[in-house]
């Protein structure tokens, strides 16, 4: 197939590129920065330096839309949430914009979103068919969602991604998680009661591309692994696969002074289950947390 992904230079499709190249795909990527993409990229991936100049996708077979700035990187103040939703839902409009004015559209448009979708939710367990508490991330997602169902038809089908804690080797949270365990300070965060939804990057890359394969399939889908753990529970297994320890609790105090609102991405969480992948027969490699930390630590 010849597919067109967004967002293909972070963590995510810098794993999902070379697998989709391996399975005899032709892989185009919508990149600001040509150069720096074709340094991070295998050669055989088209580049297009955005999106503006396209009048339609046909030739496209199908859309995988993996664009946003990270969400943590930053403070919120109301310039950078502004910054959060426009990196999402402008590309997203383009996108679905594209496939409308297509006379031969992608088959399938698989579009980012995560489970800050649910919001923070305690202790309740949650699949696909509940609701988002009312707050910035639930908004953030909903928007992003619903920008991308736009493009659902009897040509078109939609698959939205729900996606927990990325854990790879290399980039996203687990990198910046490593760091003051690395340094002794490691340790659970705030109560450490809530919950952890994650997933190993293996499982997500094969779980897009089972999306990819499974053309009955659309809608949201919780991309984490079967058993969500509790911020403690990851802080001892991730202290005991570093060897190092894990006792230095940092008060939500500190993370609220030092992260301000986006303190909630720590200090919240989701119970997330991925039910609706797994009703479809998928199978997950890594369930098990210390395993999958082994593997990437």
């Amino acid at each position: 197939m010849h597919l067109l992904i967004t967002g293909g230079t972070g963590l995510i499709g810098r794993h999902l590129i070379p697998r989709l190249l391996l399975l005899g795909h032709q892989v185009n990527v919508v990149t600001r920065d040509v150069a720096a993409a074709r340094d991070k990229l295998d050669p055989r991936v088209s580049l297009w330096s955005g999106i503006n100049q396209q009048t339609d996708l046909d030739g496209i077979d199908g859309v995988i839309n993996l664009a946003g700035e990270p969400i943590a990187d930053k403070r919120w103040t109301e310039q950078q949430k502004q910054r959060l939703c426009e990196s999402r839902w402008q590309i997203t409009e383009q996108i679905v914009s594209l496939i409308h004015a297509s006379s031969n559209p992608p088959h399938f448009l698989i579009s980012g979103s995560a489970t800050g979708f649910y919001g923070d939710t305690g202790d309740l367990v949650l699949t696909e068919d509940d609701p988002g508490h009312d707050e910035f991330t639930h908004a953030l997602c909903a928007r992003w969602e619903q920008l991308a169902l736009n493009a659902q038809s009897d040509r078109t089908r939609v698959c939205l991604l729900r996606t927990g804690v990325v854990l790879a080797e290399e980039g996203g949270a687990l990198a910046k998680m490593k760091l003051p365990f690395k340094l002794g300070v490691g340790g659970p965060i705030g109560s450490g009661k809530q919950y952890l939804p994650w997933i190993h990057i293996d499982d997500l890359v094969n779980a897009i591309i089972w999306l990819i394969d499974n053309n009955h399939l659309n809608g949201p889908f919780n991309m984490v692994a079967p058993y969500a753990v509790r911020n403690e529970q990851f802080a001892a297994t991730l202290g005991h696969v570093m060897h190092r320890p894990a006792f230095m609790r940092t008060p939500a105090s500190a993370i609220k002074l030092m992260m301000g609102e986006s303190a909630v991405l720590v200090l919240g969480g989701q119970h997330v289950l991925p039910k609706r992948l797994e009703e479809s027969g998928f199978g997950f490699r890594w369930y098990d947390l210390q395993e999958a930390l082994q593997d990437v630590v």
